[in-house]
C-alpha cells in the first residue's frame, strides 16, 4: 500500500518537503568559487596523487597549506580509509580527463512512413 503522506500534493508557498536550496554543490564548483582555475586544480591533484599516505596526511593537517591542497588530501585519505575507489576516480578524472567511450549501435530496422490525406502513420 502507498504511503499516504507521499500522496499529498504540494501546497502553495512554504512546504517543508521542497528542497529550495537544490542539490549539494559539487567539489569542483565549490573550489571554483574560491578563485582557483582549472589548471591550478589539475596541478594540485596530480601532485598530491603522487604522494605517500604519510605525506598526504601531513598536507591535510598542515594549516599553512592552501584550502585546495588540504581538501584534495582529505578526500584522498577519506577514500583510502573507506577502501573506496570512488573518491580517487573522481579526482583523477578531474585531473586527467575521462577516457573516450565508444559504443556500437547497429540498427537494421526500417521505418516506413505512409501519408494518407495529410496525416502520417508510422
Amino acid at each position: 500500500m502507498a504511503n499516504k503522506k507521499s500522496l499529498i500534493s504540494f501546497s502553495k508557498g512554504f512546504d517543508p518537503r521542497r528542497n529550495i536550496k537544490g542539490p549539494p554543490r559539487k567539489f569542483v564548483s565549490a573550489i571554483a568559487d574560491l578563485g582557483y582555475s582549472n589548471r591550478e586544480v589539475s596541478d594540485a591533484i596530480r601532485n598530491l596523487a603522487a604522494l605517500t599516505e604519510g605525506e598526504i596526511t601531513e598536507v591535510a593537517n598542515n594549516i599553512d597549506c592552501t584550502i585546495l591542497e588540504r581538501t584534495i588530501a582529505k578526500a584522498l585519505l577519506n577514500g583510502l580509509k573507506k577502501g573506496s575507489l570512488y573518491n580517487l576516480e573522481v579526482i583523477i578524472t578531474r585531473a586527467f580527463g575521462k577516457p573516450q567511450e565508444t559504443t556500437n549501435a547497429a540498427i537494421d530496422n526500417k521505418i516506413e512512413v505512409i501519408y494518407i490525406k495529410g496525416k502520417s502513420i508510422t
